[in-house]
């Protein structure tokens, strides 16, 4: 994690850039909303998806100012569906801080979410764009989808694959999609590019939450078990369940029932996963995909916003 922290680095005066868009953007005449959002949004965040909006407008060579103002939008859409999703885990924890629903209730959580939603629309409102607005609707609505989806198939111990990769490309993969063929399509540049661009990112993302899922089963000890206890079944143990007979399977779905494990039960699933050789097969299959974005790249040609695009997306598996 220090050398992609390091990676980020380089890119600190883009962040500097977004971080004064968000700052500036983000009011309230309620007051309570700007405590939610001072608290969850304007502080830490890596702002991947506003910065690959933002090297995606320079590698098809726009460079106006207004495109770090645009780049807000997809932080604004990351941010709410987190709010959202910690309402549905009940969290007390979110990915950075003390969930927002912990300090302002579920239904502050909510109303806060729906507001950030709202406000990437009326910035988005000023590009006088179509095809931007419409790709930004389609979006957020696959989004909701992918939650809903996520939903339906909390403590489901049988999910497929293809079950789970459609949750990933709803609720993850395609806001890196958009934010990338939103970059060609502020610069006003032809259909292929959008595409290669769009595709770019989608398997980007997809690669990104393969391997935040090895997260769950490779960091911390404090770590171990997240996805277990909001009913929340991985590619991990997906692969893993598949290794298993029957009757362990049934094991497990007894344990966990209405999240009724004990950490000592948690640590157990964590061991299992790690010992029944999924990590490597689950890290080669993120490799594939981080290899198949990068060949979407190919058709651009060679620049300092491709090369950190690439170098961005090889950056996803170390």
């Amino acid at each position: 994690m220090d050398s992609h922290k390091t990676l980020l680095d380089q890119f600190n005066g883009h962040f500097e850039r977004i971080n004064a868009e968000l700052s500036r953007t983000f009011n309230s005449l309620v007051s309570l909303t700007e405590v939610i959002g001072n608290h969850s949004f304007l502080g830490e965040g890596k702002r991947l998806r506003p910065l690959l909006f933002v090297m995606s407008c320079q590698l098809c060579g726009y460079q106006e100012e207004d495109i770090y103002h645009f780049s807000t939008i997809f932080e604004y859409i990351h941010t709410a569906s987190l709010f959202h999703d910690d309402v549905l885990d009940n969290a007390e924890m979110g990915t950075r801080k003390p969930s927002a629903n912990h300090v302002s209730r579920n239904s502050a959580a909510v109303l806060g979410g729906d507001f950030l939603k709202t406000k990437h629309f009326a910035i988005a409102a000023g590009s006088n764009n179509s095809e931007f607005l419409k790709t930004l609707a389609d979006t957020t609505t696959r989004i909701a989808e992918g939650q809903v989806l996520e939903l339906a198939q909390r403590g489901n111990w049988h999910i497929s694959r293809d079950e789970y990769m459609e949750i990933v490309i709803s609720k993850t993969a395609l806001l890196f999609s958009a934010a990338c063929a939103c970059g060609a399509i502020i610069a006003g540049t032809e259909k292929q590019a959008v595409y290669h661009l769009s595709q770019f990112g989608l398997n980007l993302g997809i690669a990104f939450q393969i391997m935040d899922d090895l997260l769950d089963y490779t960091s911390c000890e404090e770590e171990f078990g997240k996805p277990l206890r909001n009913g929340k079944i991985n590619l991990p143990l997906i692969y893993t369940l598949s290794n298993l007979k029957g009757t362990e399977i049934k094991w497990l779905e007894d344990s966990f029932k209405n999240h009724k494990g004990e950490d000592k039960d948690y640590k157990k699933i964590v061991e299992i996963v790690r010992n029944n050789g999924v990590i490597e097969k689950v890290r080669s299959e993120a490799r594939l995909y981080v290899d198949k974005a990068a060949r979407f790249l190919d058709y651009f040609p060679a620049s300092s916003a491709k090369e950190d695009l690439m170098q961005l997306n090889a950056d996803i598996i170390r």
